[in-house]
């Protein structure tokens, strides 16, 4: 290991692929013991710009320096020699392997060793989440851990590599709001010894943990500066080049009748848990039925059964008035159920398929999408074109890989096939989770608008203030049963903190 880092500085990094310019020309530094907080839209080009300074990608143009000296990193292994690690939105973790072994995964690839040390690698991991106070169980798989739990693994991991500066890129963007805290107040102390590189959407975070804000738009930096001499209004103008206002449900007109009615319902775990246990639920046309709740109180489980992905042990699930508690997947679309699921890059898109063929994937069998049997791409193009017009999804080309897109865009290609079927119910489960201002301001104004057709809307989310402001009720759930329903206007983030809790109101 070199020397600590002083000072990093990237200048002039330019990097492109085909018909985008990712990156053009962007400077910027980071002195020890700082947090820079990089900032900007969707496709902005901050994960490039970052995958360049851990390795994962060359630049085209520019260079990078570490304490004044030019460097080149051919492999993440470079950039950890030289103290530089990334803890990636979409963690880097093998599910059935337990900690220590994904930690002497990377110590055999850093150091390019015949057999993993796992003594060594425990060791590390004991010493490492001590001296931090990340603590992490070094035996545990990690397939049994919680989102926050595998948080800190990942930290844990990058640091018993050697990073002295540690990139984050989106840290928060699936943690839980007491998680998120926890993490924050650990990063401020960790500061003490090391730099950090913070990519974050929330710009009330970036205000509690940054010193100074470097803004992209359209790969090049439009700002940067001293994050306190800045509002979160004026960051979020600054990164979208325009006032973002997000919308608010003004509640007005009356719902309608009950279309998605739950009834008793019963529902198991991955783990065998009765995650839901009698839980009772009603979503009417017209409105929007917000869920709060701690994760891991029985929200992904009903999701996935309302969806048909869960089995049902027992209870009823009506659609409309038809039961679907144990219906397939198929007829539960087919009956006008859309669903936008919490994880959009394994369960919202098929990754490798175009953004136009992710668009069809409910109707390709439709007559207007297929003929006989074969499939009209002139027709499911026009679809594309006009779904992309009319939800302002940013890509290159139709004909591109919907992984490829930023997870702004992704989350706009999964919300523009599902409202374009026209569904008597939504579900939507953290629709803007890891989403820039400028796309969850929209996303949230489609949600309305869905609304005022006389859809329900199912909206699960953590996020209380993105429930308080969408929603005409909000339902609070605790350990697989719904605690309390109450009028959006007499809920306060009191109340909905001590139900979340499991305090009942008096």
């Amino acid at each position: 290991m070199n020397e600590p880092i002083r000072e990093l500085a990237l200048e002039g990094i330019t990097k492109r692929f085909p018909g985008i310019l990712a990156c053009n020309r962007v400077s910027l530094e980071v002195r020890r013991g700082e947090a820079l907080a990089l900032v900007g839209e969707n496709g902005a080009g901050k994960s490039t710009l970052m995958n360049i300074l851990a390795g994962l990608y060359q630049p085209d143009e520019g260079s990078i320096r570490v304490n004044g000296e030019v460097v080149r990193f051919a492999s993440p292994a470079d950039a950890f020699d030289r103290g530089i690690g990334m803890v990636h939105q979409n963690f880097m973790l093998v599910p059935s392997m337990t900690v220590t072994e994904n930690v002497a995964l990377g110590m055999k690839a850093l150091h390019r060793r015949i057999r993993l040390d796992l003594k060594e690698a425990r060791r590390r991991v004991l010493e490492v989440s001590a001296h931090h106070e990340l603590p992490v169980n070094p035996d545990a798989p990690v397939w049994q851990l919680s989102v926050g739990e595998q948080q800190r693994v990942e930290l844990v991991k990058t640091l018993c590599l050697g990073a002295r500066l540690l990139i984050l890129d989106e840290p928060t963007s699936a943690l839980t709001p007491q998680e998120t805290d926890d993490l924050l107040d650990r990063l401020r102390r960790m500061m003490a010894e090391l730099s950090i590189i913070f990519i974050s959407h929330k710009l009330n975070e970036v205000k509690a943990l940054s010193d100074r804000v470097t803004i992209l738009r359209h790969g090049e930096v439009v700002f940067h500066g001293s994050t306190a001499d800045h509002s979160t209004a004026e960051l979020a103008a600054l990164m979208t080049g325009r006032d973002v206002v997000q919308p608010r449900n003004e509640q007005s007109g009356a719902p309608g009748r009950e279309v998605l009615t739950v009834r008793a319902l019963r529902v198991r775990g991955d783990r065998g848990n009765l995650a839901l246990d009698g839980l009772d639920l009603d979503v009417r046309a017209g409105e929007i039925l917000g869920l709060a709740g701690v994760s891991g109180n029985g929200q992904r489980e009903l999701a996935d059964a309302l969806a048909g992905l869960r089995p049902v042990e027992s209870g009823s699930i009506r659609l409309d008035g038809a039961e679907i508690a144990h219906a397939s997947p198929r007829r539960i679309i087919d009956g006008g159920m859309g669903y936008v699921p919490e994880d959009r890059h394994h369960e919202g898109i098929v990754g490798p398929f175009s953004v136009e063929e992710n668009l069809v994937l409910k109707d390709v069998g439709k007559a207007g999408f297929s003929r006989h049997g074969f499939l009209r791409p002139g027709e499911i193009h026009r679809n594309a074109e006009e779904l992309r017009e009319r939800f302002d999804i940013r890509c290159s080309s139709t004909a591109a890989a919907a992984g490829t897109l930023s997870g702004g865009n992704i989350q706009k290609v999964i919300l523009a096939r599902e409202l374009a079927r026209g569904p008597k119910a939504l579900v939507a489960v953290y629709p803007t989770r890891g989403v820039d201002m400028g796309a969850a301001e929209f996303i949230h104004g489609q949600l309305l608008a869905l609304r005022r057709s006389s859809a329900g809307i199912l909206l699960v989310s953590e996020e209380l203030e993105e429930v308080m402001a969408l929603s005409d009720r909000i339902a609070v759930i605790y350990k697989g049963r719904i605690l309390e329903v109450l009028a959006s206007r007499d809920a306060t983030r009191r109340t909905l903190g001590l139900l979340m809790a499991g305090v009942p109101l008096g």
